[in-house]
């Protein structure tokens, strides 16, 4: 029985789908069904019960799980202090991962106060989605990361809210609202809309849909498109515009105007979240110092959203 079977078949069990499963796990469904078959027959039991419509767990397969989650938290547990005790007496180094929107947004000024306060602190990023994101926390290749929160969140993962981002609008430069001060659902209800897409981006692509619905409005969608940098030079060519995080306005592309959004009313609606994850029950140093300065100046970092 190897540690990486254990985290084949938590992740299987959790989830009771070998498809989901193998996409939290980074690698292909038969891969992950072999890693199962393979520790069935080590084990000399059955842990699932399949049928073509359904997976479930065995009763042996229940038992597993609850023994596996406390294995794999206190192997975890060890790989973090031993590389707390490799850091003592030299610079730490700190493992981050950041959606996009956190990368441009809060981060620069986050490591900016952080060196100020732990000068001895090194910072090696990752910039991805939270859907690629998450599952590095688990393997402990992050420390921490800055994500969308999930509508189901890994009970091994502890996560802490941040902020919410402001929505805006994006219009190609000589778009007739690109001149407003402000405009609202109702002026771009006609207009062809740009959208993520909502298997890699939920929050964003539901950002959209969500302030649309808020307004008795239906978007006219006529491109959906993986990456916001995409969606930002689709707007340049005038193909549509777009509802995007406030932070968008930093990137350098011509030929595209910001203009805010006035939602229907005031809330989370039309906002995007943004959280700060790492794995439950660890013990860093340098993240914790991170978290420290976070906590501090989270107000200012807020306002700036």
């Amino acid at each position: 029985m190897e540690l990486h079977q254990l985290r084949c078949f938590v992740a299987t069990a959790e989830q009771l789908h070998f498809g989901r499963a193998a996409q939290q796990l980074q690698m292909l469904p038969s891969a992950l069904g072999r890693q199962i078959r393979l520790l069935e027959e080590d084990l000399g039991t059955r842990l699932f019960a399949r049928t073509t419509r359904a997976v479930s767990l065995t009763e042996d397969g229940a038992t597993l799980l609850r023994d596996a989650r406390a294995i794999l938290a206190r192997v975890e547990a060890v790989e973090s202090n031993l590389r707390n005790r490799s850091r003592s007496g030299t610079a730490r180094r700190l493992r981050i991962g950041a959606i996009d929107s956190a990368a441009a947004g809060l981060l620069p000024t986050l490591l900016r106060d952080l060196r100020a306060k732990h000068p001895d602190i090194g910072v090696q990023l990752l910039e991805d989605k939270t859907v690629r994101l998450l599952p590095k926390i688990l393997t402990g290749a992050l420390d921490l990361a800055f994500v969308r929160p999930p509508d189901r969140a890994d009970k091994r993962l502890e996560f802490r809210d941040l902020l919410q981002e402001t929505a805006i609008v994006a219009f190609p430069q000589r778009h007739a609202l690109a001149a407003r001060k402000w405009v609202t659902l109702a002026d771009i209800a006609d207009e062809a809309m740009l959208v993520p897409d909502r298997r890699s981006r939920p929050h964003s692509h539901d950002l959209t849909i969500k302030l649309f619905e808020q307004a008795g409005l239906t978007p006219r969608i006529v491109q959906v498109a993986d990456e916001k940098q995409t969606i930002i030079n689709l707007v340049a060519t005038k193909l549509g515009v777009a509802i995007v995080p406030r932070w968008t306005t930093r990137m350098a592309v011509t030929g595209v105007r910001f203009v805010p959004l006035r939602p229907r009313q005031s809330g989370p609606v039309g906002r995007l979240p943004l959280a700060a994850a790492w794995l439950c029950g660890s013990r860093d140093p340098a993240r914790d110092a991170m978290l420290a300065v976070l906590e501090a100046r989270l107000r200012s970092y807020a306002r700036e959203a």
